[in-house]
């Protein structure tokens, strides 16, 4: 098989594998994207996609990556939560990381709920709090899914313009 090939399909898993994990929360998928066209660029000698090209999708990856921190506890603050529920959402979080896709998805959520119930709050502004950090973790996946089909998009008008 030849090289080129094999580059080829190297680099096409590597996308496809970025796509998908940008739906997982935390799961850094952009940086799969970022290294295929790091294969892709080395393997062809920087010829179609350039340093400028390979900076332009490093910062669609670096963007997703600080979207991804923040959004879970911005929306837990911007419901009505108080910064208690945005540091209860930030450590939900990181703890939730020991626990996988579940634990990264509802571990923001707990941690907002509980960071609003340890400030004294109502059970129904905690329950607020914690929605609002649901809200906020989805609409930073949907984001990461947009921006990593944008990365793929513009690799692929890249080389199909040659």
């Amino acid at each position: 098989m030849d090289t080129s090939v094999i580059v080829g399909i190297v680099t096409g898993a590597l996308f496809l594998a970025g796509v998908v994990g940008s739906l997982i929360p935390w799961v850094p998928g952009p940086l799969f994207i970022l290294a295929g066209a790091l294969l892709w660029a080395i393997a062809t000698d920087f010829a179609i996609v350039g340093a400028g090209r390979l900076l332009i999708l490093a910062a669609l990856a670096l963007l997703t990556f600080v979207l991804n921190f923040v959004t879970g506890a911005l929306g837990a603050g911007g419901s009505g939560g108080s910064r208690w529920a945005v540091i209860g959402a930030v450590a939900g979080a990181v703890i939730g990381l020991f626990f996988g896709p579940l634990g990264l998805l509802f571990g923001p959520v707990a941690g907002a709920v509980t960071g609003e119930l340890l400030r004294g709050g109502t059970m129904e502004g905690s329950v607020r709090s914690g929605l609002g950090a649901l809200v906020g973790l989805l609409a930073g996946i949907v984001a990461d899914f947009v921006i990593a089909l944008a990365m793929v998009g513009l690799f692929l008008w890249w080389v199909w313009r040659g």
